[in-house]
């Protein structure tokens, strides 16, 4: 039987450019015949798996998103240092085991990389740098650590065996939250145990000009008194609705039955959801806001977002309240129409009025549901 968590989310954000579009603008998108201000999904996870409620409650069992593991991949053969210090990124890494040849390190890094993704050329050559970002999970990077070992012990040639070097059974939360598609090995892709909605805003909301000027420190305004620099960028403010739904027994299974690990995730999802906001123009805008209001669901329903209360934008004096009127309405008319039962199997908290704790939230999604 399937457990669902739904987390239902309201977060304010004073004038910010958190996710922005091609042209700097903040990214926007028509719900209801109004113009909403948008925060994509990738944007969204990005900032959580980076956030500190990851990295430290989950610290070994994080992956690593790059194309240039062939890269670092070559240089840990070429330098002698291992490849688990290289993608640390470690000041104190050194030498462990004697280098090899730039050719042969060249040679077994294609091979290696080539497992994960199509190489990049150069001069009609390949490269150690694959195409396409591809998420590594700790124990990939380890299995590819000991094999580059043999290699710069032995001299041993790679063949096919060595080189699957993919594993199932790997407990990287990250991969297994949002999954991964390798198309050189469909085999081991990731489904997704959690889906992720485009935050918008629950009201119609312009997006608007900052005309700025900076001023030159030592311009003593005795020839030029105008600016150092002049220019402008664009910002919207709102309050935001985020729905995210997890598939608890599906990330379980992608930690290989791992209960307590699967405890943790879903607690610094959940934490970081309420808490990260992502990191545009953080610096220009200081636009970091904790969710004002949490919905949280569980049960083994078949999910549903609750955006459908927005489609009619929120207006008045007191946005929250009416938001969170809104919201709680539509859930009830849904479970009266459709008969389910998810007003009777949840948690809140509700800034506002003080009411509801987030440790309840955090009991309440943990641990096995009945």
């Amino acid at each position: 039987m399937s457990d669902f968590i739904q987390l239902h989310l309201l977060v304010s954000y004073p004038p910010s450019n958190l996710n922005r579009d091609d042209l700097g603008r903040p990214k926007t998108a028509i719900v209801g015949g109004t113009q909403r201000l948008r925060v994509s999904s990738q944007s969204l996870k990005r900032a959580w798996r980076q956030s500190s409620f990851f990295t430290e409650a989950l610290a070994g069992h994080m992956g690593v998103r790059t194309k240039e593991m062939g890269v670092l991949i070559e240089k840990s053969l070429v330098s002698g240092v291992h490849l688990m210090d290289l993608v640390a990124d470690s000041n104190t890494a050194t030498a462990v085991r004697n280098p090899i040849s730039d050719k042969d390190a060249r040679a077994a890094a294609i091979l290696i990389a080539g497992q994960f993704g199509k190489c990049k050329k150069e001069d009609k050559k390949d490269i150690p740098e694959v195409e396409q970002l591809v998420h590594f999970s700790p124990e990939e990077i380890l299995a590819i650590d000991t094999l580059l070992e043999e290699v710069a012990l032995t001299g041993k040639s790679l063949a096919d065996s060595d080189l699957r070097l993919l594993r199932k059974n790997h407990t990287a939360v990250d991969i297994a939250m949002f999954g991964r598609m390798l198309a050189s090995a469909p085999e081991f892709n990731t489904e997704a145990a959690v889906q992720v909605a485009h935050a918008i805003t629950v009201h119609a909301t312009p997006v608007e000009d900052d005309y700025f000027t900076a001023v030159d420190d030592l311009n003593r305004g005795i020839e030029d008194m105008g600016a150092g620099h002049i220019g402008e960028f664009e910002f919207g403010s709102g309050l935001f609705y985020l729905y995210v739904c997890i598939d608890r027994e599906l990330l379980a299974s992608h930690l290989q039955g791992d209960e307590v690990l699967t405890d943790k995730a879903v607690c610094a999802l959940c934490e970081a959801t309420v808490k990260v906001s992502p990191g545009g123009k953080q610096n220009s805008f200081a636009s970091r806001a904790y969710a004002s209001y949490l919905l949280a669901e569980r049960g083994n329903e078949q999910p549903r977002s609750l955006s459908v209360a927005f489609l009619k934008g929120v207006a008045g004096s007191d946005l929250l309240s009416s938001s969170i009127e809104q919201l709680e309405q539509t859930r009830d008319q849904i479970d009266a129409v459709y008969g389910t039962t998810f007003g009777s199997s949840c948690r809140s908290i509700n800034v506002s009025c003080g009411s509801g704790t987030f440790s309840d939230i955090q009991s309440f999604v943990s641990g096995s549901y009945d």
